[in-house]
Order: C-alpha cells, then sequence, then structure tokens
C-alpha cells in the first residue's frame, strides 16, 4: 500500500534537523508523545504517514493522524504536541513548502483555478489525503535513493503535489497564496508586520488601512484567517518571544516583559502565567532545567 511505502522511505531518509537534498521537502521523525510547545508552522502542506498530532491555534484545535494532511497558509504561533509516537511506531510525516510564485504559475496555467475572487480562510486546515497525493508523494520521495533522476524529475513532481492539493479539499487556501489581491493575502501582510513590530502598539485602522479593508472587513478575515483579533494576535507574539528570551537564560523578568512590549510587569507576569500555566520565571527555570531537548517537526 502507498501509505506503507511511505513510512518505509520516511524512516529511512529523515533527519534531525528535517532537511532532504530536494529543496523545500522536509522529512520528520518523533519518537516519543510530547509536551504542548509553542512554534511556528512556516507557510507548509505536511502529510502523517505514521502517529498523530494536535495543534492549536487561538480557541481552535486540530488533530490529525496517519492518511491526513493539515495546509498551514500563513505562518502563524501554535501550540502542537505529538499524541501518538514511540520508538517502534514514530511519528512520521511529509513536509512541502509552498511557495506563492509555484502556486500562481499553476494557477496561471487554469484558467478556471484563476478566475474569481476567493474568501479569506483559516491559516489552518486538515484533510484526509487521496490515493493521487499519497502516490505522488511516494513517487517523490523515491528520488532520494535516484540522485541521478532526482533533480529533473523532482520538480515535476513537486508540481503534480502541488496540483493535487490546490484541487483537493483545501485548495481554497492554498490557491490564495497565489493570488496577489486575495483576502489572505492582504491578512498575510498585517500578519507579518505585527510579527516584525511586536513590541509597538498599532492602530486596528491603520492596519485595516493598508490592506484597503474597512475596519470591519479587516476584523472579520483577520478573525477568519488567525481565529484571534489583530490584539489579541499580538498578544501571542509577545508572549511567545518572551519565552524564548526566558528559556535562552537567567534574565529580568520585567525587563524581558518591557522588551516585548508590556509597561505593566503585573500584566505582564498575569498574562504569561494564563498562556502557559505558570509565572514567567518558574516556567522558564523548568524549561531550561528539563532534560528532553525540543525536537524539529512538521505541523
Amino acid at each position: 500500500m502507498p501509505l506503507d511505502e511511505l513510512r518505509t522511505l520516511i524512516a529511512r531518509h529523515a533527519r534531525p534537523d528535517l532537511s532532504t537534498p530536494i529543496e523545500g521537502v522536509l522529512l520528520s521523525r518523533v519518537d516519543r508523545p510530547s509536551k504542548p510547545a509553542v512554534s511556528m508552522t512556516g507557510t507548509v502542506v505536511a502529510l502523517v504517514a505514521q502517529g498523530a498530532k494536535r495543534l492549536a491555534l487561538g480557541d481552535r484545535v486540530y488533530d490529525y493522524g496517519a492518511g491526513q494532511y493539515v495546509v498551514a497558509s500563513i505562518d502563524m504561533p501554535i501550540i502542537g504536541q505529538f499524541t501518538e509516537a514511540s520508538p517502534s511506531e514514530p511519528a512520521l510525516g511529509f513536509g512541502l513548502v509552498l511557495k506563492p510564485a509555484a502556486v500562481a504559475e499553476l494557477l496561471l496555467q487554469d484558467s478556471d483555478q484563476a478566475r474569481g475572487s476567493v474568501p479569506a480562510a483559516p491559516a489552518i486546515a486538515v484533510s484526509d489525503a487521496g490515493d493521487e497525493l499519497i502516490d505522488a508523494v511516494v513517487r517523490l520521495l523515491r528520488l532520494l535513493d535516484s540522485p541521478r533522476d532526482r533533480d529533473v524529475l523532482a520538480p515535476l513532481v513537486i508540481r503534480e503535489i502541488l496540483w493535487r492539493v490546490i484541487t483537493g479539499d483545501q485548495g481554497g487556501t492554498v490557491r490564495q497564496l497565489g493570488l496577489a489581491d486575495s483576502g489572505l493575502t492582504q491578512i498575510a501582510r498585517a500578519v507579518r508586520w505585527i510579527r516584525e513590530n511586536y513590541g509597538r502598539p498599532f492602530r486596528v485602522q491603520d492596519l485595516a488601512d493598508a490592506s484597503g479593508m474597512s475596519v470591519s472587513a479587516f476584523h472579520r478575515n483577520f478573525q477568519a484567517v488567525t481565529t484571534m483579533s489583530p490584539i489579541r494576535f499580538q498578544k501571542q507574539i509577545r508572549l511567545q518571544e518572551a519565552r524564548l528570551l526566558l528559556a535562552a537564560g537567567p534574565a529580568d523578568v520585567a525587563r524581558v516583559g518591557h522588551r516585548v512590549g508590556y509597561d505593566s510587569p503585573s500584566q505582564f507576569s498575569r498574562e504569561y502565567r494564563r498562556q502557559f500555566g505558570s509565572p514567567p520565571g518558574q516556567d522558564a527555570a523548568r524549561i531550561r532545567d528539563s532534560t528532553p531537548v525540543a525536537v524539529p517537526s512538521l505541523p
């Protein structure tokens, strides 16, 4: 069966850093269940060959396992954990980085796919993978064993995989990546601005103007894509950055809070505890003292 061969190929070629000799192709192997951890999704389609994982984005939770794939159309802060993984049956996953230019090129060759506006859709979506998609992924990974054929044939199979995803259940979400004026593209710009300027206050009106939307339309589309309001999204980024700073080494909690944009140390501690379950200093000490090392993985 295609899924059995997919497991064999991933287990053979997965590296600790996820990379493969094929640009944009990632492979993941995790040998044990994990505690919830904050990370960024990247823009990727990830197919699970074995095991199961849970992602939380805002108030929305996604569970998916073998034979299912997840699409992340914007680089988003998530909380993820492996729920099924063991040394005898590790969690195995395939990932393909989604590039807007590659999606746009395919859309230009099919006017039906490029025609019409696409409403903003959630940044993360899960679907069952059909046999055609799994077969294409298997053929791509077979090329890892054939270096002579890889450079010529891999780009062709990647195009096929993209096409299967574009014409599949989550095609609308992926299609938006290739449409310059799509609602997703406009929201992605706002998300990027907040991520790069998370320590600065902002007016929603200014982001709406930059996106070419009314405030109400901007709020509606931002919520549809991220499951959060712009202010709550900024808070998630701030707290995630604070946790990384605190986990890197002993630091003054109030100074870290101020660095990520909090003027009030008490507000920072309160919101940090609400997000991560314990006060900043205590949480950071626990992370630094824990023996397990974080393992890179696909969404």
